[in-house]
């Protein structure tokens, strides 16, 4: 097996003379074998090794053993030992994730932390032949693509190594058996459970009495040959990414020529830019890249949700990837009364603390109240203060400061985006116009035009904000409370009171 092990890391170049690599070691014959096998190569290798167990804390005493035996086993080689305890089953549920997935996750963060933290080089995980079948099948059972029936790779992101990865399970136990290495058995493991377990135990075995007995290495091979193929689509994909895609650090932009891309090579980029908002992979099927094209094809503003908590949206015919944010702050509410005890309730209120769904033909809303409201969102912040009519003719606005007729004001007011159908009535028109010829007179670019704000009066647009307001709240001598709203920019604490123009018309 060290030979097999050797040629896996010379045919990947998985190791350079020096590297300090950190071994995931779970107490398992898989990680037990690869662990001892670097120490064996050790020297011409030149390594430094350390080990990082995980206690997932789901079997009670067993895995407090499994933590013990892979520490007394370091301790017999003098490798340095780094262990940490995790509550998988309550971060499961917290996150509603599976055990795998959490378990998954607390590993890698452990191991990153460890890397950083050494300054090490690899990190060296025990996937062997038999893991790669196994996830192969699994793959070809989901659907997965050409890039999905590559199944593990040996080595990923120049960091991560697997040394087994060419090595059958059956080769493992011998191993530790002629080196007599005390490894622990996960029971679980020998239990129809999980998937991939009725994969390991019952549909492989069945596969190999019936149709193939050397279905292992059959799929392994497949995966090599797919990886080629893989590895040609992913650096055309590269380059078209790089083409027809911006990445800011909100989102990633995926321009509409992209569209015109062979389905193989426009596949990849959508996975790619993914990737780049994500950080992961996970959950994305060819279900969810169908959905992108899709929305694609619509009209601009649409919108469909990706695992992950992804935005998808369609405009002007680019698609825009980010990260959806739904809470909101809610700040301190403030009741306005009038004299004679008369009040007057808009029914400002939060729209049940996250941002509606176009999909289900709603708005992207935000209710705002009087008081302070902030909008992180938008990266904005909106006052709103209800006051008493003294002077109208006094009354000035600015670029961040407007004022309207309350008692005029029926039903919310909330801040959203343009939709299909819009109209507006500028400030000293009478009738209104399309909302959308509105922002060609303000040459307002296409691209921009879904990202301004708009404050209303439930559906009535009053404020195009930064630009416009409308003439159907205009203040004047017959008014009698006024609501004042104040926008400021949260993050260059912008609120200039440049007076503009006074916005009263008799």
């Amino acid at each position: 097996m060290l030979k097999k092990v050797t040629n896996t890391i010379e045919k990947y170049n998985m190791l350079n003379k020096g590297d300090k690599v950190i071994v995931a070691l779970s107490g398992g014959p898989d990680s037990m074998s690869l662990l001892h096998s670097l120490y064996m190569l050790r020297e011409q290798y030149e390594l430094t090794l350390y080990a990082a167990h995980v206690n997932h804390m789901l079997r009670g005493e067993d895995s407090d053993n499994d933590e013990r035996a892979s520490r007394k086993f370091c301790e017999k080689y003098n490798i340095e030992f780094f262990s940490r305890a995790v509550d998988i089953d309550r971060v499961s549920k917290e996150k509603n994730i599976s055990h795998e997935m959490a378990g998954r996750e607390a590993r890698y963060e452990f191991f990153q932390e460890l890397i950083r933290d050494l300054k090490g080089n690899k990190i060296a995980l025990a996937h062997n032949l038999n893991d790669q079948a196994e996830t192969v099948l699994m793959r070809i059972m989901r659907g997965s693509g050409v890039e999905g029936l590559v199944g593990i790779k040996p080595v990923r992101g120049h960091i991560f190594i697997r040394p087994l990865i060419q090595t059958s399970r059956r080769e493992i136990e011998e191993y530790c058996s002629e080196n007599n290495l005390p490894v622990r058995i996960d029971k679980t493991n020998l239990e129809s459970i999980y998937t991939r377990n009725k994969i390991r135990l019952e549909l492989i075995p069945y596969i190999e009495n019936n149709f193939n007995d050397d279905i292992i290495n059959t799929l392994s091979r497949m995966a090599a040959l797919l990886s080629t193929d893989s590895d040609y689509l992913e650096e055309e994909s590269s380059k078209n990414f790089q083409k027809y895609c911006d990445v800011t650090e909100e989102k990633v932009i995926i321009y509409k020529d992209a569209f015109n891309l062979h389905p193989a090579l426009l596949n990849r980029l959508l996975r790619k830019a993914v990737l780049k908002v994500k950080g992961d992979l996970y959950n994305l099927e060819s279900k969810h890249v169908e959905n992108v094209l899709d929305i694609q094809k619509t009209t601009t503003g649409k919108f469909t949700r990706l695992p992950g908590g992804i935005i998808c949206s369609n405009v002007y015919k680019d698609i825009h990837l980010q990260k959806e944010v739904k809470k909101i702050r809610d700040n301190r509410l403030e009741s306005m009364n009038f004299k004679s005890g008369e009040s007057k309730d808009i029914n400002f209120k939060l729209c049940n603390n996250e941002l509606k769904n176009l999909n289900e033909n709603e708005d992207m809303s935000i209710s705002l109240h009087i008081g302070e409201n902030i909008i992180d969102e938008i990266n904005k912040k909106f006052i709103l203060t209800v006051i008493k009519n003294r002077d109208y003719s006094k009354i000035k606005s600015g670029d961040t400061l407007k004022y309207f007729d309350y008692d005029k004001i029926k039903g919310n007011v909330v801040i959203r985006f343009r939709k299909e159908g819009d109209r507006f009535s500028p400030l000293g028109m009478k009738g209104s116009k399309k909302l959308k010829d509105i922002f060609m007179d303000l040459k307002i670019p296409r691209e921009k035009r879904d990202l301004i704000p708009l404050l209303c009066f439930e559906e009535e647009i009053s404020w195009i904000i930064g630009y416009r307001v409308s003439d159907k709240f205009k203040i004047d001598k017959h008014t009698n409370n006024i609501l004042e709203v104040r926008c400021i920019d949260i993050k260059n604490n912008i609120d200039t009171f440049k007076v503009e123009r006074q916005e009263v018309y008799e």
